[in-house]
Parts: C-alpha cells; sequence; structure tokens
C-alpha cells in the first residue's frame, strides 16, 4: 500500500541545490551502489543510496516537492509522506547544500607538520589559475589531431624499446657506473615526473576539474611534486576521469620521446649513447609502473572507474573472501559487482605475474649478458 504523498504547503516547496554541489555518477560500494555528494564550498562529501540521489538531482529549484514525489512514485511505486520529505529536507539543510540555509563550517584541517623529513610546501598561491595558464599553452595536445599521432609515435617507441630490451638493460647497467650520467638521468626522470603530475591537473581542467594545489611533498630522501585535482571523481563522464588519471603516465612517455629520437638518430659518443638508452627503458618503466591497478597508482583510479566503483580493492577483496567461504551474503551482491570485482582481481594478479616474469627475464638477460 502506497504511503500519501505530500500535503499542504511542503508541496508546492521547489528545493534547490547550491550551485556548487556535485553528484557523482552510481558507483559500487561494496553490495550497495551509492553517489557521492560533495559542497565545494565547504568542502564537506558524503555518500547517499540511489533512492535518495534520485531525489536530490532532482531538486533543481524547478520542480515543486509534489512533482519529484511523482517522478519517484512512478520509479519506486510508493510515495513519500511528509514526514519523509522532512527528514531529507533538513538532513540537506543542516549539510548547507541547499540554496537559502546557511553554510556550515568547512571542516578544520590541520596542516600536516613540516619537518626536515617529511613535510609538504604549496608551489603557487591559485593552483587552478595555474593550470588554466598551462592549458591555455598546451591544451591543443588534447584534441585528437594532436593527441592521435603523439599516442602512434608512443606504441613505435615502446615497440623499439621492447624489441631492443636486451640492449637497454646492458645501458641500465653501464649507467651505474658513470656518476655523471646517471646524476643527469636522475634529474630528467625527476623532471618528468613533475610534469606527470601537472598533466593530470591539465587534463582534469581541460574536462572542467578544479585543481586544489600543486606543490613539493618529501619523505627523505625522496622529494616529488604533486597536484591535487579537487572534484576528480565528479568529472562529466568516466572517460574524462579516466583520461585524467592516465595522463600522467602518458606524459611521462611524451617526455621521452625527443630523447629516444636522438637515441636512434644522432650521432653520439657511446657514453650518451648509452645515456639514452637506459633513460628510454627506466622512463617506459616509471610510466607503466603507475598504472598498475593497485591503490594509490594512477592505474587503480582507471580500474575504478572502469568498474564504476569506490572503494574497489577493498570491495573486491570483501567479496572474494564472501566466494571463498561460499557465504549466501555473496549471491547477494549485484551482477555488476559479481562480474567487476573478479575481473579486478583477475586482472591484479596478471599483471603482477607479468611484472614479476619480466623482471626475472631481465635479471637473467644480465647476469648471462
Amino acid at each position: 500500500m502506497s504511503a500519501p504523498g505530500t500535503s499542504g504547503a511542503l508541496a508546492t516547496y521547489r528545493p534547490a541545490l547550491r550551485p556548487r554541489v556535485l553528484l557523482s555518477d552510481p558507483l559500487l560500494d561494496g553490495p550497495a551502489t551509492v553517489h557521492l555528494i560533495k559542497d565545494t564550498d565547504s568542502g564537506n562529501s558524503f555518500k547517499v543510496g540511489a533512492k535518495e540521489h534520485f531525489l536530490i538531482a532532482r531538486m533543481d529549484g524547478a520542480r515543486s516537492l509534489a512533482e519529484i514525489g511523482e517522478e519517484y512514485a512512478g520509479e519506486y511505486g510508493r510515495r513519500l509522506g511528509d514526514a519523509h520529505w522532512q527528514q531529507i529536507l533538513t538532513m540537506l539543510g543542516t549539510k548547507g547544500l541547499l540554496a537559502g540555509t546557511p553554510l556550515p563550517e568547512a571542516p578544520v584541517v590541520a596542516p600536516e607538520p613540516r619537518t626536515l623529513l617529511r613535510g609538504a610546501l604549496p608551489l603557487v598561491a591559485d593552483a587552478d589559475a595555474t593550470t588554466a595558464r598551462l592549458h591555455r599553452v598546451v591544451g591543443f595536445l588534447l584534441a585528437p589531431w594532436a593527441m592521435v599521432p603523439l599516442l602512434v609515435l608512443i606504441v613505435a617507441m615502446e615497440a623499439v624499446v621492447v624489441a631492443r630490451s636486451g640492449e637497454l638493460l646492458v645501458s641500465v647497467r653501464e649507467l651505474f657506473t658513470n656518476p655523471v650520467l646517471l646524476t643527469g638521468t636522475a634529474i630528467l626522470l625527476w623532471t618528468s615526473t613533475a610534469l606527470h603530475e601537472l598533466a593530470h591537473g591539465v587534463v582534469a581542467r581541460h574536462y572542467g576539474g578544479r585543481v586544489a594545489e600543486i606543490g613539493l611533498r618529501w619523505r627523505l630522501p625522496v622529494v616529488i611534486m604533486y597536484c591535487t585535482v579537487d572534484n576528480y571523481v565528479y568529472l562529466g563522464s568516466r572517460w574524462h576521469r579516466i583520461a585524467t588519471a592516465a595522463a600522467g603516465a602518458v606524459m611521462n612517455l611524451l617526455f621521452l620521446l625527443p630523447f629516444c629520437a636522438l637515441w636512434l638518430f644522432a650521432p653520439l659518443d657511446d657514453a650518451t649513447h648509452d645515456a639514452l638508452a637506459a633513460l628510454l627503458l627506466l622512463g617506459s618503466v616509471q610510466a607503466f609502473a603507475m598504472l598498475v591497478p593497485l591503490p594509490p597508482l594512477d592505474g587503480y583510479k582507471v580500474a575504478s572507474q572502469l568498474a564504476g566503483a569506490t572503494g574497489l580493492a577493498a570491495s573486491a577483496g570483501g567479496y572474494l573472501l564472501l566466494v571463498l567461504r561460499r557465504s549466501p551474503e555473496a549471491a547477494a551482491y549485484p551482477r555488476r559487482a559479481r562480474i567487476a570485482y573478479p575481473a579486478y582481481v583477475l586482472g591484479t594478479v596478471l599483471v603482477l605475474a607479468a611484472l614479476v616474469a619480466a623482471v626475472a627475464a631481465g635479471a637473467h638477460h644480465l647476469l648471462t649478458a
């Protein structure tokens, strides 16, 4: 039996979300399907179920609660009473998500303590504006007419790297006997990691994202650059999010293209030739290592988007344990989860097995060369 619908003034109320409230696509979260909601003004974010999202997404200031209730009844077969609407509106108002309600205080996040051994340092006052300027300069490279030929060159370069991997491995070994060239190679690889981070920001900006911070983070002896995309999971489409996550590795490989051309075609002395060969192999390893589908690597973000899940590793592990125990709870997972979670586990195992095999083959070649 359906519940009575809204009545009186509540029925004509037309709620509207604040303009900067973001709603995510449906995401698997264990056996549940959830949506993420974020208020970019306060920084607060939380999860809601599919039914709550159905209602919240329609609060655009044009529909009345009665109209939203009719749509809900058509989708789910029941009407919401005044008490239920009051509960939803109170929750949204308390969180400051509705236009006309006071903003809640932003959570106070204590800055990471900065010491000689570890810490972080923002490099620019307005990271989003800095990224916008970078996008104006290099954003044209994201157009298909530019990106497709570059990707073809990357594939050709990596085919050469694979075909001559034995030669490149020997060059890496020789590089470690030359401190000057080793230092130069290390500086180039660090520069590649910095460009990797900026590429995430530029591609996110291209698809409407916002970059919150650009800076340096150190855990001595390691010092790396970072670029934080504030609304990554709320970008317009899944493929935009995948492109943003993969942008860093693609940038690492693009960085190698001119050095590959020098190595293949320029008249160089033996030491420089070997150093460039080593840079190609080490840089390629650096790029593809970031695509391993384990948290917190970029490959994990790509896998999460392909699976349409949040907390993918934990959810997949939990589901696998239920299956191994032959628990009836495993059957309660939706079909999409029963496909996505085993596929993620199998894919990760295959990637790690391929890495182990590649390392073993490389070690064997060096020992027998």
